[in-house]
């Protein structure tokens, strides 16, 4: 079940602690596409890298 994680007496939303978390999963993707060239084979880089991040958090919210 989700609840609020306590960060220093401030209650936080999970989403917040979620979407903190995809950054660098996100990043280590983002990377590893660069390096193999994948990354160039897409039209609009900003509109991927959001799909991925949103990806990204929506398969940690599913499954952590």
């Amino acid at each position: 079940m989700l609840t609020e994680f306590n960060f220093f007496g401030v209650f936080m939303a999970p989403i917040v602690v979620y979407a903190i978390a995809a950054l660098p999963v996100t990043m280590l993707i983002r990377f590893l596409l660069w390096w193999s060239g994948i990354m160039k084979w897409f039209w609009h880089l900003a509109l991927f890298e959001v799909a991925l991040y949103t990806c990204v958090l929506c398969l940690l919210i599913l499954y952590v």
